[in-house]
């Protein structure tokens, strides 16, 4: 028995998910290889390509170039369905959105990008930004950058640049194909073991000034997705992360409420003290599920209307990641403790959820300081600097 939340679009909703049954055989491939993300630390180049057959990395890619552009909340769902079985996974599938920050490249560089089609993968290790020289032709980019999640599978890298700063002081994203980069594999972590965060190191290559953009930079794309604030919505995906592994650790508990103990004690679901602390976790994941997806559908509804998004509802998306990702993990905690004896061992899954679901919140756009940043906001302070 599972206690899944309904993760299906709220009806009436346009639908342009990927075909039910090609992701159906994802979740399936995901659930019999999730081992293997585990010990060779990385999702394969062959699982990628599964993914892209479901449509998960065309979800952000601009319709005009044969992209689905899903709303957030639709391709939000997906992530978290994938979460559930595996997070590293999810982690993975989560930068199908991260071609939302393509769409500020010129559309000539866009229409070259996707010329074999909208099946992009896209990772970057934009930190630390790295000085860029002018040279003739572009910039010359050389360095070494962190966190490269999916490195490994990507078909487009980005790096982190200076070279100059526009208005706002942001840095530059500079794309490179994988050829020009060296992965220096060092992913040698407590969790989130399969997402494959390598380093990024590049020396020397020259990149067409064409071939950059800013991170959340104008889009030159005018499609709705693109309106949508996109690094919220970066942080977004990588909350719900948290929600699908937090899921599954909930559901594991629920389901061995009735096994025997080995002390011969009464079963679990027989103690109030493990019924209540099971009903205040469930409390807790669908809270803060519901405030995660409401703020997303109104902010996509703004911004389909062709509105722009105001700054206290970007806050709000930022806030609702970060409390996502907290309560996330404390539910993984508190499922772990229940779990009791069974959960020390080294094969019990619930090893892996605790370890997946305390690295969510340790990323810096899902950190204790986005409370900071929202209730400046609520209360009409200034936030602090890159906040929204």
């Amino acid at each position: 028995m599972t206690h899944t939340l309904d993760t299906s679009p709220q009806l009436g909703a346009v639908q342009e998910s990927p075909g039910q049954g090609q992701f159906e055989r994802v979740l399936d491939l995901v659930a019999e290889r999730r081992q293997e993300f585990e010990e060779k630390q990385h999702v394969p180049r062959d699982m990628i390509a599964e993914f892209k057959k479901a449509g998960i990395y065309r979800a952000s890619a601009p319709t005009r170039f044969g992209g689905n552009s899903l709303p957030p909340a639709e391709f939000l769902r997906l992530i978290e369905r994938i979460s559930v079985v595996d997070g590293s996974a999810g982690w993975v599938a989560s930068f199908g959105s991260s071609l939302i920050y393509l769409a500020a490249l010129p559309l000539d560089t866009q229409a070259e990008l996707y010329a074999d089609g909208p099946d992009v993968a896209f990772a970057g290790g934009l930190f630390p930004v790295q000085p860029a020289e002018r040279v003739s032709g572009g910039l010359k980019v050389s360095g070494r950058w962190k966190f490269a999640s999916g490195c490994k599978g990507a078909d487009v890298l980005g790096v982190g640049i200076k070279a100059g700063e526009d208005r706002a002081g942001r840095p530059l994203t500079a794309l490179l194909r994988p050829e020009q980069v060296e992965i220096v594999e060092n992913w040698d972590v407590i969790g989130m073991r399969g997402t494959g965060s390598h380093d990024l190191a590049v020396d020397g290559v020259v990149v067409p000034e064409e071939w950059t953009f800013v991170r959340g930079g104008e889009p030159t794309v005018d499609e709705p997705l693109y309106r949508y604030p996109a690094v919220p919505y970066a942080a977004q995906v990588l909350a719900v992360v948290g929600l699908g592994v937090a899921r599954a650790a909930l559901d594991q508990v629920i389901d061995e409420g009735g096994r025997a103990s080995y002390t011969g004690g009464p079963v679990a679901a027989e103690r109030a003290s493990y019924r209540i602390s099971v009903g205040q976790a469930e409390a807790q994941l669908r809270s803060v599920r519901a405030f995660f997806y409401d703020i997303t559908e109104e902010v996509w509804e703004t911004v389909r209307r062709g509105d722009a998004a105001t700054p206290q509802q970007a806050s709000l998306l930022r806030l609702a990641s970060a409390h996502l990702a907290r309560t996330s993990f404390e539910v993984v905690r508190s499922a772990y403790q229940l779990a009791g004896i069974r959960a020390i061992a080294d094969g019990s899954p619930m090893q892996r959820y605790l370890r997946d679901a305390s690295v969510v919140p340790q990323h810096a756009f899902l950190q204790e300081g986005m409370y900071d940043g929202a209730g400046s906001v609520l209360m009409g302070t200034q936030p602090f600097p890159g906040y929204i």
